[in-house]
């Protein structure tokens, strides 16, 4: 017999909630910077999203940034549709057992997502992540 595999779930509304928490735990000079940037939760990517991003699981995927990021804009910048950060509940919580590692998963996965709209590419977020 094969051992299940247990991990924690939450409700939308304590995920969004987790969420929420992490992002204004974020420092105030961050926070302050932040501008037409929307942050919303989904359960996972959609099968079309791995593709074009060459994954094969939606476990491998914990969050996204789409947009232009700050470092990159002008003074041409305006009348644009917000920036969108995506936090995926399903992978996270997978990859978790207890919800105290849920939060610490989710704050790791916002701080990162930020980092992205702040310019910092992965390469750069690893260095920091690891420091």
């Amino acid at each position: 017999m094969t051992p299940r595999t247990l991990f924690m779930k939450l409700t939308r509304k304590e995920f969004e909630e987790e969420v929420v928490l992490a992002l204004k735990r974020l420092p105030n000079f961050f926070k302050k910077k932040m501008k037409n940037v929307d942050v919303v939760v989904e359960d996972r990517a959609s099968r079309d999203l791995l593709l074009e991003m060459g994954l094969r699981s939606p476990s491998e995927l914990l969050g996204l940034y789409q947009g232009f990021p700050l470092d990159r804009r002008g003074f041409y910048y305006g009348n644009v549709l917000p920036d969108k950060i995506t936090i995926f509940q399903f992978p996270i919580e997978s990859m978790c057992n207890t919800r105290e590692e849920v939060e610490e998963k989710v704050k790791e996965v916002v701080i990162h997502e930020v980092g992205h709209y702040f310019g910092l590419d992965d390469e750069r977020l690893r260095e920091l992540e690891n420091e």
